[in-house]
């Protein structure tokens, strides 16, 4: 029995290794390429506000899969998803490299966007199967390795820039990608979630999950947080390179920020949901980001607006891992990588949406009246969470 044991530990950790290294190799990749993307949606006669479909284009797909793949991912196990998925990212690389026009480099998103849906949800899922006791620092230390990956990618795509490398990014990115592939197929085990083959999905179920006002209320901050995820990617550096006149090395560095905030947040917010519970990390993430995103508009130095970033940034990665911890402590196990897409489906219609409704705003009525009026609404969110999750806990 105690050798038993010992072997599916050592199989847990060998999943737990092989998917934050794929993850971590392909999001080395995604950093590379990211910072790219709005100036060369640019660069083929796209405008400004074009920019904010790269956010869009890459959530339909994911929005669309998100509920079923959970539900598939359930009955079948999930390695052969991830596998896909990384392939599929892959694909998209070799369409960035041949882009020749903005409607291809958006082709590239959607493909992108299939792709990532699985690498976000299932492997998060599969975690909290397989560390049931302490699911926040198992997902906190996957997704911080997701953002060091992010984090370092950046800064290694500055440094293909300066030897006028640039184009070679996305090849890099399509060579991550494959690589990532083959460690899911060596390493990761494939598990279904317990009993979900003698259960069969309907959205019936999940709308009696949502029916409790507290999960409700929580999936609207996660399309608050997709949003915001979205407007750091596409509106923001955009705004910064326009408004501000700042250099595609600042936006660069912009982006090295953004993730290393919210790699940070992750790996010590995980352990402090498992032992005190995620609720209030929910509230004091969503708060905090709003209050930094409200005061980026009047920061004048280029120092101080990364600082806002990163503060920021803080706030929204502490309130993705307790979000996402306080959904899979609400349902059974049968339902882990059902909860999990239905969480992505929330958090891509706030990716679609928000980015483009923001800068819609900042156009038609200016900068600051977009970026406080959105900071605003997160507010409110947080102080909704707040009133709705302490009358629970009375």
């Amino acid at each position: 029995m105690a050798h038993k044991a010992y072997e599916a530990h050592k199989e847990h950790k060998r999943t737990m290794f092989g998917l934050s290294l794929s993850v971590f190799v392909m999001m080395l990749g995604v950093g590379t390429i990211m910072p790219l993307l709005p100036g060369k949606v640019i660069a083929f006669g796209g405008s400004e506000s074009a920019v904010a479909y790269i956010a869009s284009a890459f959530a339909l797909p994911y929005i669309l899969l998100q509920v079923p793949m959970g539900a598939w991912s359930d009955r079948l196990g999930v390695k052969r998803f991830l596998i896909a998925g990384y392939l599929l990212c892959g694909a998209s690389g070799l369409i960035y490299y041949f882009a020749d026009s903005a409607p291809s480099v958006l082709l590239g998103r959607v493909v992108q966007g299939a792709g990532e849906a699985p690498l976000w949800a299932l492997a998060p899922a599969l975690l909290s199967i397989l560390y049931a006791g302490s699911k926040g620092r198992a997902m906190g230390v996957y997704n911080a390795t997701l953002h060091v990956g992010l984090t370092l990618g950046p800064l290694l795509g500055i440094v293909l820039l300066r030897v006028g490398w640039g184009a070679f990014n996305f090849l890099f990115f399509s060579a991550c990608c494959a690589v990532s592939a083959v460690v899911v197929a060596l390493l990761v085990e494939n598990r279904r979630s317990a009993g979900a083959q003698d259960v069969r999905f309907d959205l019936g179920g999940m709308k009696k999950i949502a029916s409790d006002r507290a999960i409700l209320v929580a999936f609207l901050g996660i399309m608050l947080y997709g949003a915001g995820y979205g407007l750091f990617l596409t509106t923001l550096p955009a705004y910064m390179v326009r408004a501000r006149g700042y250099s595609q090395t600042f936006v660069q560095f912009f982006f090295a920020s953004y993730y290393l905030a919210v790699s940070l947040s992750q790996i010590v917010s995980g352990p402090l949901t498992d032992r005190y519970g995620p609720e209030k990390f929910m509230v004091a993430g969503l708060g905090a980001t709003a209050v930094l995103l409200a005061l980026l508009p009047l920061l004048i130095s280029q120092a101080a607006a990364l600082t806002a970033v990163l503060g920021a940034s803080l706030g929204l990665g502490t309130f993705f891992l307790s979000s996402m911890s306080f959904l899979n402590a609400a349902v059974p196990a049968q339902l882990k990588g059902t909860i999990s897409g239905t969480y992505y489906l929330f958090w891509g219609i706030g990716f679609f949406t928000g980015p483009i409704v923001v800068s819609r705003v900042m156009a038609a009525y200016g900068d600051n009246v977009g970026l406080t009026g959105f900071a605003a609404l997160m507010f409110a969110e947080s102080v909704a969470l707040f009133c709705i999750l302490r009358r629970k806990a009375a």
